[in-house]
């Protein structure tokens, strides 16, 4: 279970024989955020802000609030195509970057198949629906780079403290690296070839422990690239009836798939250095799992004018598997230093880990008012509570039943010192005019930290989501179109080193825009 940290620890390694607190966090950290959903819908829901509560008629509905399959009296059929982008601004060691990119995915597929409708009962009417939805799309992109003149503060000293700590001898540094297949049994033997771990004594038999570097002494030009990408998506099957005219109840049940994926580059080249041109590490980590959840909503007609609604959405039980590669590399600047590979993978059979996943319980509660019964538009808003206390982690991998135990005690004390359960609060309103639609909305999303993380206060985790959108339809045939921006700030470690002055920090002001067109025929 060899992994990259995603905030505090971005590099590290792990073994499932000495699991610790560090591992502990992370997985936490993993469960958050698989867990973290700002937005999903359709464009029309999206450009209201995400309000799912209380609002029916959309196929939005089939993963937000089912029971508002309910007002549907035709069929609808309908995609929506997604592009994320984003422009962050990273300050490292006191540099300034920007980092942008894009990506173009799926957002939502549904077909919604509307029954009959017959006021001779009291249940007037029925509908079923199927979609595929998005519920989390994890692109990301981080660059950031900057000069450290901290001596002390290098990759290659997380090396040597490792080497250094674990009293690992030359001899069992030696036989842990073949050369031959570019690969090591662990990442201190792979930096040992790489001589990035330098014994003091260079005599015939060399020192063993403690060992220097080269280059030491020398300011050093860092960079660091993470991307990220994957989404956390689910097929959600839903049935509602209306009673009344009054009151519309649905469920749903829903197969989730967690894909997700990231890169970590980080290179360092001593400025001025006579050993090496440049060294670093490259981290690969890619997730995959299956689960399933199932909701239950209402919705209630108080007058013409107003409706209220409720959804509750159980956690999401999943099954994961993770595989976590690590590559060494180096190029030498003295000629006399014969290197006999550039590159090595570290292929240690811990890097593969399979564990469960137990996502927070959602509830959320909202209103909707028309304007002039609905001929004009409409204002709606929602608060949503996320239970972030309740995620849980476990494992069977270990083959001493203790390891397990600990494993999933261990997540569950950091998620709960971690994280706190939060209200989501969500605004919109819709102005119609003709088959014309317009639409805004604004979400809060409180940060969910009851820490400070990576020289970053918890307050400043908070995020701010602002939308906005337009759309056409008409008996046949609609088109909406919704742009969403989202803004927050973040961070992370590239390494870590025992002194806090050592350990360099990355702050990141994450901006991301996504536009979404959402097109549909009635049948």
């Amino acid at each position: 279970m060899n992994k990259q940290f995603s905030l505090s620890v971005a590099l590290v390694l792990l073994s499932p024989l000495a699991f610790g607190q560090g591992a502990a966090f992370d997985y936490a950290d993993d469960a958050f955020r698989y867990s973290d959903f700002t937005q999903t819908g359709t464009a029309r829901f999206r450009a209201l802000g995400g309000n799912h509560a209380a609002l029916g008629g959309d196929a939005s509905n089939l993963f937000g609030n089912a029971a508002g399959l309910a007002f549907y009296n035709r069929s609808e059929l309908s995609i929506s195509p997604t592009y994320t982008s984003v422009n962050n601004q990273n300050s490292f060691l006191g540099q300034q970057t920007n980092s942008t990119g894009g990506k173009l995915s799926i957002g939502q597929l549904s077909l919604v198949l509307a029954g009959r409708s017959d006021n001779n009962r009291r249940w007037r009417r029925t509908a079923f629906g199927i979609s595929f939805s998005q519920s989390a799309n994890f692109y990301n992109y981080t660059d950031a780079r900057g000069l450290n003149n901290n001596p002390n503060s290098s990759i290659a000293q997380t090396y040597i403290n490792a080497a250094n700590n674990a009293q690992y001898s030359e001899q069992e540094l030696s036989n842990a690296f073949y050369p031959g297949d570019r690969s090591a049994d662990f990442r201190e033997a792979a930096a040992y070839g790489l001589f990035l771990i330098n014994p003091t004594d260079l005599g015939t038999n060399g020192s063993g422990p403690p060992y220097t570097r080269f280059d030491a002494t020398k300011q050093k030009d860092q960079r660091a690239t993470l991307t990220r990408s994957g989404a956390h998506s689910q097929w959600s099957i839903s049935y509602a009836g209306n009673l009344d005219d009054k009151l519309y109840i649905g469920g749903s049940i829903a197969l989730t798939r967690l894909k997700y994926s990231s890169e970590y580059n980080f290179l360092e080249s001593p400025v001025g250095g006579v050993t090496f041109s440049n060294y670093g590490q490259t981290n690969t980590f890619n997730v995959t799992g299956n689960g399933i959840n199932a909701s239950l909503g209402l919705m209630y007609r108080l007058s013409p004018q107003l409706q209220v609604g409720a959804t509750v959405v159980t956690p999401t039980f999943s099954s994961a598997n993770e595989v976590f590669g690590q590559t060494l590399t180096a190029v030498a600047k003295d000629p006399n230093l014969q290197l006999k590979t550039n590159s090595v993978d570290v292929l240690d059979p811990s890097n593969n880990f399979e564990y469960s996943l137990q996502t927070p319980l959602r509830a959320s509660g909202g209103a909707t008012y028309f304007l002039g019964s609905g001929k004009i538009g409409f204002i709606t808003a929602t608060a949503e509570y996320v239970g972030y206390q309740g995620m849980r982690v476990r494992t069977s991998s270990f083959t001493n039943q203790q390891d397990n135990v600990d494993f999933k005690n261990d997540v569950t004390g950091f998620v709960k010192e971690t994280y706190q359960n939060v209200v989501n609060v969500r605004a919109g309103a819709e102005i119609r005019a003709g088959l014309l639609r317009l639409r805004a909305g604004v979400a809060y999303l409180p940060s969910a930290y009851k820490i400070d993380l990576d020289r970053v206060a918890k307050s400043d985790r908070d995020r701010i989501q602002l939308s906005a959108g337009l759309g056409v339809r008409n008996e046949r045939f609609f088109a909406d179109l919704a742009g969403t921006y989202l803004t927050y700030k973040s961070g992370f470690t590239p390494f870590e080193l025992p002194n806090a002055v050592d350990t360099p920090t990355i702050a990141t002001t994450n901006r991301s825009t996504s536009v979404m067109l959402s097109v549909g025929v009635f049948f």
